[in-house]
């Protein structure tokens, strides 16, 4: 939303305020305010016109105009309907120079997830990428995936959900009596998946150019249109406002990305890997032991039976216990 526009709304949401005080105020025309207003409102907000001037009495579901308005990070959001996928749709923002945006979408129709794996994105959920350049080296860029993670979390657990962190890029909600079978000797206890994370780079050996980070939320969906062991805020505590939920994980992963050194130590005290016996499928073969830590930018620390092991990537699984 343009900046003008955006000092309009502004002005509207604080009470009725006639077309020649608004015009005054942001040294704009009547005309321009004319159009402004009949701008805002086909974005759906309601602005309604009395004797006292023009009022917002409304704001819209969801949409970009409507996470922009009282969004208290500095993201500009693009909004669609419907798209492909919100982290190609940010590549493309980034090959153009763009930075501080969010694609944000009510349906992804062809999303994908670590390894390239399908996720399902149906229509009522929050998909959404963000675009941004930190001054960081690409070593550490790991920890913006932790620390979406963790501002997905605390939003749902703002909700009411009972979620929690799986290493590396899983938010789940546990799921006792849903633990998977995988064979006669274990058996898997990871829950059931409400979030999945994909962080992708672009830069050089000392610096980086771009980082997205790719989020979906299962929100307003039925499990049955997810794929299997996957669950909702639906189906959790029912539908939520995912205007105001969009908010709070930009919200809060502005602030985090800000101060990285807060990121460790706030995963730590989501998550549902550490003190887990975990099996972690890594590039060099398998690590099963005990998670007992993660360490900066993101490495699990794993104690297994011939020592303790630094994992940085890999696929974990949350085993039942010996």
């Amino acid at each position: 939303m343009q900046e003008t526009r955006h000092r309009v709304l502004d002005a509207l949401a604080d009470g009725p305020v006639s077309g020649p005080d608004l015009a005054d105020r942001l040294d704009i025309s009547r005309a321009a305010v004319w159009k402004h207003v009949e701008a805002l409102r086909e974005d759906g907000f309601t602005v309604e016109s009395g004797d006292d001037g023009y009022e917002l009495t409304a704001v819209p579901e969801f949409g970009g105009p409507a996470v922009e308005f009282g969004l208290e990070a500095p993201f500009s959001v693009e909004y669609h309907d419907t798209i492909p996928s919100t982290n190609s749709r940010a590549r493309e923002l980034a090959a153009d120079g763009e930075s501080d945006v969010v694609v944000l979408a009510d349906e992804q129709t062809g999303g994908r997830g670590r390894l390239d794996r399908e996720f399902a994105s149906p229509s009522g959920g929050i998909w959404l990428s963000i675009l941004f350049r930190p001054e960081t080296p690409p070593a550490q860029t790991p920890i913006f995936t932790l620390a979406a993670a963790v501002a997905v979390t605390r939003a749902a657990r703002e909700a009411g959900v009972d979620a929690g962190i799986k290493w590396p890029n899983d938010v789940l909600v546990p799921a006792e009596t849903r633990a998977r079978q995988t064979g006669p000797d274990d058996g898997l206890v990871d829950g059931e998946k409400l979030v999945g994370i994909l962080t992708e780079m672009e830069g050089e050996a000392d610096r980086v150019s771009w980082v997205i980070v790719g989020t979906g939320i299962n929100a307003n969906v039925d499990t049955t249109d997810l794929v299997p062991e996957a669950t909702s805020l639906r189906e959790q505590v029912g539908d939520v406002d995912r205007r105001v939920f969009t908010q709070r994980v930009l919200e809060e992963f502005d602030a985090l990305r800000s101060n990285p050194d807060q990121i460790v130590p706030a995963w730590r005290e989501l998550s549902s890997t550490l003190g887990q016996r975990v099996r972690v499928e890594t590039p060099g073969g398998e690590v099963v032991g005990e998670a007992v830590d993660v360490e900066f930018p993101g490495s699990l620390i794993v104690d297994t039976d011939e020592g303790t092991v630094r994992v940085t990537a890999g696929d974990c699984e949350h085993l039942r216990p010996e």
